[in-house]
């Protein structure tokens, strides 16, 4: 029997901009709830939902002061309740984020370990003494670029903050930490969730002796790249704890552990982190956001991943996420829809950011509008534009939220003309488009837990086509992806063509030995010659 993850569409629910349910310009789990049938009419099959915990949102809940409680912003428990109910009696399962590595400086814990040197929870974070000359005891940077030390002035001591500054470090080292997160873990699986999606996995181990990055890993602002940090993060004992964390996940029955790495981690690395199926079921693989949409690159790194995942791991995919530009903005429209046709199409399962599905792009923030903390720290480098509201409609507030209420992020007219209301009825939209590629997925497991074969790009193939194959015992579907702007030949080696079951350019089926116009996605069903 194949793991039922294995077959799945992920959807990401950015939680503050799907839905309001109460009327204060701010998404929540009422609102959620409300929208579950638009998202099983979809096509997906697992929600992802961004925290909802109580939270000072100095960094939108990824700042957490309680980890088994809402955030009023958002809801109730019983709120939560409602919406496991609903997405279940859908046949959608529902993960949460789960953010282990730092807490908010609100949260109790914090609270107590910088009461005192001396307290029951002061070994539950990082604490060091300045460096012997001074200053913070290691070279180590948050990913804001500055220093990852801060000095609490009461014991002259600093801690780490591997974010922002008022996101400290858990000790995950203590084992009363580690009893801690496994206890939340379990109150969230008891009450009906169907797994995790941990944030910044690979950050739970440091090094015991907190050794500075080597110099060679240095550029000239004396910052090194997280992915390929030595001491900060990446410890080889890390694969150990996450065995622990799978045992948790593991002891419930048809749960799923999902862990986010840092995006630009070698194939060989982020392969790593599934173990032989034993450890993260999904290492979230992000190099779809920051490869070059180039048929060479994108061979290149299929290739490679799949000869670096051990016998029993699994592939992902990701091509839109809440922390960087959408697909659209990056790629422009219509190589949006051929990623789309690929991200559906690779063998693994895919990730779906929110609004993806309607072609979606970046909305400007004016500056007395700008939420996202990272402004502050990074000018120029916030996140609010890949976060506007979710366009149901055309009508006042989109239908994200009532008429009188004033949106959290501005929608952005252009977006309004993308909502889901405008282009449920037309048959060439990139709605449409996402909703037959979904379908034929579960029509067609040769799509799901088929095989993959490249087409190879020798001296014979078409420069600038993606093309493999995706077959199981009763299909065999060659993928095409022209990543050029100008027309190419379809080209299916020693395979037969048959008929266009999807193309990106039309709804219209084209015949199998039409060329393939610019940046057109098609899949075909073939036959060996």
């Amino acid at each position: 029997m194949v793991d039922w993850w294995r077959a799945v569409v992920i959807y990401q629910v950015y939680l503050r901009s799907f839905q309001d349910g109460g009327s204060d310009g701010v998404g929540d789990l009422r609102g959620l709830t409300r929208r579950m049938e638009y998202l099983a009419q979809l096509g997906v099959d697992v929600v992802w939902i961004s925290p909802f915990h109580p939270s000072p949102q100095r960094d939108f809940g990824y700042d957490v002061a309680d980890y088994t409680a809402v955030d009023p912003v958002f809801g109730t428990l019983a709120d939560v309740d409602t919406l496991l109910g609903r997405a279940h009696e859908l046949g959608l399962r529902v993960l949460m984020d789960l953010v282990p590595n730092h807490t908010s400086e609100e949260h109790p814990w914090f609270a107590d370990a910088r009461s005192a040197t001396t307290s029951a929870h002061r070994d539950w974070y990082l604490w060091r003494d300045p460096a012997p000359g001074g200053g913070a005891p290691s070279n180590w940077r948050a990913v804001t670029g500055e220093s990852a030390w801060v000095l609490d002035a009461k014991s002259g001591q600093y801690y780490l903050a591997s974010f922002l500054p008022v996101q400290p470090d858990l000790n995950w080292r203590n084992p009363d930490v580690r009893t801690a997160m496994y206890d939340v873990m379990r109150f969230w699986l008891d009450r009906g969730v169907d797994g995790f999606r941990v944030d910044m996995v690979d950050y739970l181990l440091k090094d015991e002796r907190f050794r500075d990055e080597p110099p060679s890993s240095l550029d000239a602002h004396g910052r090194y790249e997280p992915a390929t940090a030595l001491y900060h993060l990446n410890q080889p004992d890390l694969l150990q704890l996450l065995g622990e964390l799978r045992g948790v996940v593991d002891s419930y029955p048809d749960r799923l552990l999902v862990g986010e790495l840092e995006y630009r981690l070698p194939a060989a690395k982020l392969a790593a982190y599934a173990g032989d199926g034993n450890l993260l079921h999904l290492p979230i693989n992000f190099w779809l956001l920051f490869l070059p949409f180039t048929a060479r690159a994108l061979h290149a790194f299929v290739a490679e991943y799949h000869d670096a995942l051990p016998r029993r791991a699994w592939p992902n995919w990701v091509l839109g996420s809440h922390d960087v530009s959408r697909v659209a903005t990056r790629l422009g429209p219509d190589r949006a829809r051929a990623a789309m046709l690929l991200l559906l199409t690779l063998r693994g399962t895919p990730f779906i950011y929110y609004g993806d599905e309607l072609g979606l792009t970046d909305v400007p923030v004016a500056p007395e509008h700008v939420r996202d903390p990272w402004n502050a720290v990074r000018p120029g480098a916030g996140r609010d534009p890949a976060r506007s509201p979710m366009p149901w409609d055309a009508g006042t507030n989109a239908g994200f939220t009532s008429r009188g209420a004033t949106t959290w992020l501005p929608i952005g007219t252009s977006n309004i003309a993308r909502s889901v209301a405008a282009q449920r009825d037309d048959p060439d939209s990139m709605l449409a488009l996402t909703r037959r590629l979904l379908h034929l997925r579960r029509a067609r497991p040769a799509l799901t837990t088929g095989a993959l074969h490249l087409l190879d790009h020798g001296e014979d193939a078409t420069e600038g086509v993606l093309a493999y194959i995706r077959q199981d015992e009763d299909s065999q579907l060659l993928v095409a992806v022209n990543t050029t702007g100008e027309t190419k030949p379809l080209e299916t080696g020693e395979w037969r063509p048959g008929r266009t079951l999807v193309s990106t350019r039309s709804r219209e089926a084209s015949a199998p030995s039409e060329d393939l116009a610019p940046f057109e996605g098609r899949i075909v069903e073939v036959q060996p010659s």
